[in-house]
């Protein structure tokens, strides 16, 4: 595998926890703070315009969006608006985008703030240049809602279902909540783990997959469950509690509509001086049997993400490395070792809608990650190179024709 590396996208003046993309806009959401409350680092949700500059793929903040002293962990995109999981509450927020009003970069934005202009991208000739027209972000705040009640309350995962009816939250309290979205109103609450909820992955049917501190992963129709996930069931040499899971998501299957995968990644419970690996599995989406478990390094996997197409994995871990994997085989494609240095909070894909390739420019995958080092980075899996099949079928045509000289000069009369 050869050696790689990671550009840096953006930097931003707070460790970042979350990113979210566009699926429709070349837009990226980044998020996160310093509790402003005892640091004076602020918080807040910036939005990123993402465009081709000069070959690269380059970053522009459009608007940064104050949360005052709350810190975002987590994040979910509908369409124009925002679940973002800050403290022990669930913050929706509606954004939208309006033409450049025609005015300079030192202008102030459409919240009333000055907004910084200047695109930052992997090139250091673009981080130098200004950008004077740029569409103008406003934000509205909508609504505000508990969603966790443990002494630490932290709200820890969010998600919308497949068509934005419902959202769903879970945290270090261990209940999972499901709202009516957008109003927002309480319709199911109950204890899905004894401890917390690392991660929430809903599948067809509305079922709900959550991954706990407590060795479980489950999966959910409403308050029901309908079945536990035991990934190392053909795996007699692992204990039961030496293993917990870290993150579950949902995956389409290339080339094939019907079908949807889980994927699940399990991290080791104790830390221990020589570390084991972490593995990742795949299950059928609809039967949650398991199909196949690899192990995916020794580095513990912090956050996991699934490309539109369902071809890829993006993993990012504790010790700020980013890997990509190929989602069939799970086997790893593309590895940078400490892109980041220190724990990566999330990795997300660029979309694989008409404006996403447009962005690729070529390239077969582009990740982004963030991390506690406040830096957003790209990662980038260039095209697998292939013979068109005009070129294969006359190089097949060439071997026969080859093979039948060399029988007819072996065996005179061959022919």
């Amino acid at each position: 595998m050869s050696p790689r590396r990671a550009a840096e996208l953006y930097r931003a003046p707070f460790p970042l926890y979350t990113v979210r993309l566009h699926p429709r806009r070349p837009l990226a959401i980044t998020a996160g703070g310093g509790g402003a409350a005892k640091t004076g680092i602020r918080n807040g949700v910036h939005f990123l315009q993402l465009e081709q500059v000069g070959g690269q793929l380059s970053a522009s903040l459009l608007h940064s969006h104050d949360t005052e002293t709350r810190a975002t962990m987590t994040m979910a995109l509908a369409g124009d608006f925002i679940a973002a999981g800050q403290d022990a509450d669930c913050h929706i927020l509606r954004f939208s985008l309006q033409p450049p009003p025609g005015r300079s970069a030192a202008g102030r934005d459409a919240g009333g703030e000055k907004g910084p202009r200047k695109r930052k991208g992997p090139s250091a000739a673009a981080q130098g240049e200004t950008q004077n027209q740029t569409s103008e972000v406003t934000v509205e705040s909508l609504h505000s809602v508990r969603t966790d009640f443990s002494p630490d309350a932290l709200q820890k995962a969010v998600r919308f279902n497949a068509d934005c009816s419902l959202l769903v939250t879970g945290g270090a309290d261990g209940f999972l909540r499901l709202w009516e979205f957008p109003s927002m109103k309480k319709t199911l609450e109950f204890k899905a783990h004894d401890g917390e909820i690392e991660d929430i992955a809903l599948g067809p049917d509305n079922k709900v997959v959550t991954a706990g501190r407590d060795f479980q992963c489950c999966v959910w129709q409403r308050d029901q469950l309908v079945t536990g996930l035991c990934w190392n069931e053909n795996l007699p040499g692992i204990p039961d509690k030496a293993y917990r899971y870290q993150a579950c998501r949902f995956g389409a299957v290339e080339d094939n509509a019907g079908a949807l995968r889980l994927y699940t990644v399990q991290v080791p419970h104790k830390r221990e001086r020589r570390p084991p690996p972490c593995y990742l599995t795949k299950w059928d989406g609809r039967s949650f049997l398991p199909l196949l478990t690899r192990p995916c390094g020794s580095e513990v996997v912090s956050c996991l993400s699934v490309s539109d197409s369902g071809t890829f994995l993006g993993l990012g871990t504790v010790t700020g490395s980013v890997a990509i994997h190929i989602a069939f085989s799970l086997q790893r494609l593309y590895y940078v070792k400490e892109a980041h240095g220190i724990v990566v909070t999330d990795v997300a894909f660029v979309p694989e809608s008409q404006r996403g390739r447009e962005l690729l420019a070529g390239n077969e995958a582009a990740l982004l990650s963030v991390a506690v080092d406040s830096r957003c980075k790209l990662h980038l899996l260039p095209g697998r190179r292939s013979l068109p099949v005009w070129l294969l079928l006359l190089l097949c045509a060439g071997l026969i024709v080859a093979t039948i000289l060399l029988l007819q000069l072996a065996f005179p009369g061959f022919l």
